[in-house]
């Protein structure tokens, strides 16, 4: 969420449910200098409402991925990117990549995602 509103990406909010990270991500940011510029919210990601995001990362374990990219894909508009750190989404092909190993990053423009899941290509 830092890294998001340092690169421009304007809100930067982040869901967690976990009081423990929640609290270290909001201390992470008073550190940094960012308290009231960033947000983190003790909300379950299954049911908060994604149809106005059009920045999306995400750092979740695989398991999660595929029912993560039903949700995204209900949600999401056509205009959005997601980036996934660490595990890609299974059933979509990437945009672009960065980095190799445990520091790699997958990039998935919405559009392109969903003309893949509609002609039956993936997604």
């Amino acid at each position: 969420v830092l890294e998001a509103y340092k690169q421009g990406l304007r809100p930067a909010v982040g869901y967690e449910l976990n009081p423990w990270v929640l609290w270290l991500a909001k201390y992470r940011a008073w550190r940094a200098g960012y308290e009231g510029k960033v947000s983190f919210l003790k909300q379950d990601l299954w049911k908060a409402n994604l149809s106005d995001c059009y920045n999306v990362i995400v750092f979740l374990a695989p398991s999660v991925k595929a029912p993560l990219a039903e949700k995204l894909l209900a949600e999401l508009p056509d205009e959005a990117r997601v980036v996934a750190g660490r595990f890609p989404f299974p059933f979509w092909t990437p945009t672009s990549t960065l980095g190799q190993g445990l520091e790699q990053a997958w990039a998935y423009d919405m559009k392109v995602v969903r003309r893949a899941a509609q002609s039956g290509a993936g997604g």
